[in-house]
């Protein structure tokens, strides 16, 4: 069985949790099946990894556009596969059009929904509704679709209500139980300029609405003085959402001390000796299929504090592994909370429960890493993957 994944993200080229899930995924597939990379971006030195850039005619178009482009070189080359299974919409038309043109199955691993993500109208204009189509499109004409989680099932099911539900399959994210691991660096963590000796909230993540940055750095006024917030967050989707993000940075920096913002990419053992260094990580998406960044703060043996939507309830025990804030939502795909100062001030609560009682804290985040291992390692993804294509294959 040769099987061609399709993906915008694959390394080094790697900046969400759909590239890191595409990367272990390839690692456990490989290990008895024939699996081709078909990703965006620069030549890989990698065997069996091919890239594609942007047709040279299309460089000036409008992102969705080039994204089309690009998936018709991917979809050409996949001849010769028994099936192809692409990754984020990026990579789902390349899906759909090798599907019928050499008449094969697909199969689609949902990451995000474009219904739910709006604001993606901001940076793609016109180019949002092309996206919306692409998706749905794949969605409903796929072998099989994959949700990361039980609410990414429900999500889909309630986007795209066509798709016949015996085809949506939930096969968790995983992680990397190995690489991700408690990691005890003072020197790394004092030379990003964090201070190990004081207690402190960490949240990682790219700056987009999804994340609900905005709403933590107003918790973040709620905490105790002596509690630390580290940022590692960058890549923002727009200007007007890194102004707005900035801005209340500064605040915060006028009347705390102990925010610290990390604007690039650390290095995975740079990451993980921030997160062990840390008390708590903090999840405050409004929107989350499920959030690999929950299971790698798991791995190293922090407790999370995440927003009770999307899938963050399927990774978080509630007061075993870290605590669930409630959250009432609009239900026109914003994932707006209904009221934001509720959802602040609660937010601002259970961090800091959790902060203020260190023993506790550890006790969660040894529960954490211990259910990162029971749930969630790749093995068990990468077995349940194959069986949806032997079905298909078969």
């Amino acid at each position: 069985m040769r099987v061609d994944l399709l993906t915008r993200e694959y390394p080094p080229e790697v900046y969400g949790g759909a590239g890191v899930h595409v990367a272990e995924l390839v690692k456990a597939l490989r290990g008895d099946t024939e699996v081709l990379v078909r990703c965006f971006g620069a030549p890989r030195d990698e065997p069996g990894a091919f890239a594609y850039g942007t047709p040279v005619e299309l460089s000036s178009a409008n992102p969705a556009i080039t994204t089309l482009g690009t998936d018709l070189a991917m979809a050409q080359d996949a001849a010769g596969a028994d099936l192809v299974h692409s990754h984020t919409w990026y990579a789902n038309a390349a899906g759909h059009i090798a599907k019928l043109l050499h008449g094969i199955p697909h199969v689609v691993t949902a990451h995000s929904l474009e219904p739910l993500r709006p604001w993606k109208a901001e940076q793609l204009g016109g180019g949002y509704a092309v996206s919306s189509w692409v998706e749905r499109t794949a969605f409903e004409a796929a072998d099989a679709v994959i949700a990361v989680s039980g609410g990414m099932r429900r999500d889909i099911l309630r986007s795209y209500p066509a798709i016949d539900p015996d085809r949506v399959h939930v096969v968790y994210n995983g992680i990397d139980l190995d690489r991700w691991k408690p990691v005890h660096d003072e020197t790394t963590v004092r030379a990003l300029g964090i201070d190990p000796d004081r207690p402190s909230v960490v949240f990682v993540g790219r700056i987009t609405r999804q994340k609900g940055l905005p709403y933590l750095l107003r918790a973040a006024r709620m905490l105790p003085p002596e509690v630390q917030l580290v940022l590692c967050a960058g890549a923002p989707d727009t200007q007007a959402i890194m102004d707005e993000v900035s801005g209340l940075v500064r605040e915060l920096q006028q009347e705390r001390t102990g925010v610290v913002w990390i604007d690039r990419l650390l290095p995975q053992p740079e990451l993980s000796a921030v997160l062990t260094a840390g008390t708590a990580f903090v999840c405050p998406s409004v929107y989350e299929p499920l959030g690999i960044v929950n299971l790698e703060a798991m791995a190293c043996g922090l407790p999370v504090v995440g927003t009770a939507t999307g899938g963050i309830p399927e990774v978080v025990d509630d007061g075993v592994t870290g605590r669930l804030v409630p959250i009432e939502q609009l239900q026109d795909g914003t994932g707006t909370p209904i009221d934001p100062e509720r959802f602040v001030a609660d937010l601002a609560e259970a961090l800091t429960a959790v902060v203020s009682d260190p023993e506790a804290a550890a006790r969660m985040g040894a529960a954490g890493r211990d259910r990162a291992e029971r749930e969630f390692g790749w093995d068990r993804i990468a077995a349940s993957t194959r069986e949806i294509y032997a079905s298909l294959i078969s």
